[in-house]
C-alpha cells in the first residue's frame, strides 16, 4: 500500500544540548521537515513510503536524500529545480524556558515550485494515501497554488488525503491570511490532524480553550471537531492532538478522534524529561496513517498515534526512529523503559 506525502526537507542546525544560539560556536546538523517526517515514520513502520519535494541539485541536498533513502522512503518523487534548501535553526528549552524555532526558507525550492513542476498523475499511480500539511502553502502563493493542485489530483484519482493543519504564525507573510488558503484546500481532504490552535487560525473555528494557558478542557472538544466535520461534510474523520504543556520538558499528551459517530479519548501518557518534540505532532500523523490503514477501528488507530508521539518525544531528531513493534509495546502498557535483554 503506497503512501504519498509532499512538503519541504530541510537542513535542521541545532545548538548543541541545551544551549542558547551561539552559546557555543557550533551547530547540529540533521534535516527534517513535516512531510519527510511522517514518511519515514511509515517507511520504518514498513510501509511503502514516498516523499515527493523540489530541492536544488547539490551536495547538501543530496546527502538528505541519501539519509532519507537510507531510511527506507522512496524519493523518487524528488525534483532538483531552482532555488535553495530551506534551513531551521533550533535552540531547545528546559523547564519554563521555552524552545526557540527561527526560520530560513523563503526562496527555497518547494516555495518556489508550481502546480507545473510535478507530474501527480504519474506520482499518484498505485497510491492509496496523499498527506500533505498547512506549512508548504504557508511558503509562498506559488506553494499553495501547488497544494491544492496535489489535494484536487489525488482525489481526481481516488487517493485518500490527509492533512495535519500545522499553523505556522511565523511563515504566513507573503500577504494571505492562512484562513484565507486552509478553507479551500480543507475542501479536498478526507482526515484533519489538528491541535486547537490550527483550527482557530487555519479554519476560524473557534473551541473556546485557552491555547496559550498549556491548560487544556477536553469537554469541549467533541463540539470542535463535529463543527469540523459539519463545516466540511468532505471530511470523514478529525484527530485532534490534546498537548498539556507543564514545561518545556514536562508535557500531557494525549488525542481524541471523531468520524461522524464515535468521539473518542485516548490514553494520556506523562512525559517528562523531553528530549526533543520537534517533530512530535508529525510522528503522530504517521502513526495514525499507519493506524487507519492497519487497524478495523478508529480506537486502536488512534492509540498507535499517540503511543507512537508518546516515544518521539524520547529521540533526538525530526525523525521518530521507532518500529511498530515497539509502539505496539507502548500500547500494551510496556512503558517502565526497563533494558531490554
Amino acid at each position: 500500500m503506497k503512501i504519498v506525502t509532499l512538503g519541504e526537507l530541510m537542513l535542521r542546525l541545532k545548538s548543541p544540548g541545551l544551549e542558547r544560539f551561539f552559546q557555543s560556536p557550533s551547530f547540529e546538523a540533521t534535516f527534517g521537515g513535516g512531510e519527510a517526517n511522517v514518511a519515514v515514520s511509515l517507511a520504518n513502520y514498513g510501509m511503502d513510503a514516498k516523499f515527493v519535494t523540489a530541492l536544488p541539485d547539490n551536495a547538501i541536498a543530496q546527502a538528505a536524500e541519501r539519509e532519507l533513502r537510507g531510511l527506507g522512503v522512496d524519493i523518487s518523487g524528488i525534483k532538483h529545480t531552482e532555488g535553495r534548501m530551506g534551513i531551521y535553526y533550533l535552540e531547545s528549552g528546559t523547564n519554563q524556558r521555552p524552545s526557540k524555532v527561527v526560520y530560513d526558507r523563503s526562496y527555497s525550492s518547494i516555495a518556489l515550485a508550481t502546480p507545473e513542476t510535478f507530474d501527480f498523475k504519474e506520482i499518484f499511480i498505485d497510491a492509496q494515501w496523499f498527506h500533505i500539511t498547512g506549512i508548504t502553502p504557508a511558503l509562498s502563493q506559488s506553494a499553495a497554488d501547488l497544494t491544492l493542485a496535489a489535494v484536487k489530483a489525488a482525489k481526481e484519482m481516488g487517493v485518500t488525503v490527509s492533512m495535519d493543519l500545522n499553523f505556522r504564525k511565523n511563515l504566513w507573510k507573503y500577504g494571505k491570511k492562512a484562513s484565507e488558503v486552509m478553507c479551500e484546500v480543507v475542501k479536498f481532504v478526507d482526515v484533519v490532524i489538528a491541535n486547537e490552535e490550527d483550527c482557530q487560525k487555519s479554519l476560524g473555528i473557534e473551541c473556546g480553550s485557552e491555547v496559550e494557558s498549556g491548560e487544556l478542557d477536553t469537554a469541549k472538544y467533541e463540539t470542535l471537531a463535529k463543527t469540523v466535520l459539519a463545516t466540511y461534510p468532505n471530511v470523514s474523520k478529525i484527530a485532534i492532538t490534546l498537548r498539556e504543556s507543564k514545561s518545556a520538558t514536562h508535557n500531557d499528551w494525549s488525542a481524541c478522534i471523531y468520524d461522524g459517530e464515535e468521539f473518542y479519548v485516548s490514553k494520556k501518557y506523562e512525559i517528562k524529561n523531553i528530549l526533543d518534540r520537534v517533530g512530535g505532532g508529525d510522528s503522530f500523523g504517521g502513526g495514525l496513517i499507519y493506524g487507519l490503514l492497519n487497524y478495523d477501528n478508529q480506537r486502536d488507530a488512534l492509540e498507535f498515534a499517540v503511543a507512537a508521539s508518546c516515544l518521539k518525544h524520547s529521540i533526538s531528531g525530526d525523525y521518530n526512529r521507532v518500529t511498530a513493534d515497539e509502539v505496539k509495546s507502548l500500547m500494551g502498557g510496556d512503558g517502565s523503559g526497563r533494558v531490554q535483554r
